[in-house]
């Protein structure tokens, strides 16, 4: 039990550490690279840009609603999944990937945070990590969070959920 809870926090300021320097407080961030040896992921923070890309692209888009830098399922989640080079991969032409973070610790600005307030409310969030998965046209597919088995069974179930709509 004490080594679970010393992996946590360790988990936990490898976290922060990580995301440290992602949104600067004067401006919005338009996009947070996480990286997974050499592949990156990109998560923009600018909504409307998103709903373009996903339009011009005809890609869905995933949107993470996150605590990342205080939320210990969000941090276990980009850990377990967003992080690895499985789902980075796959994403990668998949999605469009959006991050609504709401972090504690991290500085934003009020733009950036009234943006993912109001995206809260639009879709219902009342927890972290919550998933939402949006057709091009912004239509709501469905919401998920976090998922236990890695990322392969993760991709599984967006392909599930995907599929399920089409």
């Amino acid at each position: 039990m004490n080594r679970l809870r010393v992996l946590l926090i360790l988990l936990f300021i490898g976290s922060l550490v990580a995301n440290i320097g992602c949104v600067k407080a004067e401006q919005p961030a338009k996009a947070v690279t996480e990286k997974s040896n050499e592949l990156t992921l990109q998560w923009s923070e600018d909504f409307n840009a998103v709903q373009e890309a996903a339009k011009e692209k005809n890609l869905p888009i995933l949107i993470n609603f996150t605590g990342s830098d205080w939320c210990g399922w969000c941090i276990k989640l980009g850990t377990e999944v967003f992080n690895t080079k499985e789902f980075i991969a796959y994403a990668d032409t998949s999605f469009v990937l959006f991050k609504a973070d709401f972090p504690k610790s991290i500085p934003q600005s009020q733009e950036l945070k009234q943006q993912n307030e109001g995206l809260m409310r639009k879709y219902g969030v009342r927890g972290f990590p919550t998933i939402i998965i949006l057709a091009p046209d912004g239509t709501l597919i469905a919401q998920t969070g976090y998922q236990a088995g890695g990322p392969i069974k993760y991709i599984e179930s967006l392909e599930g959920i995907l599929k399920e709509k089409k």
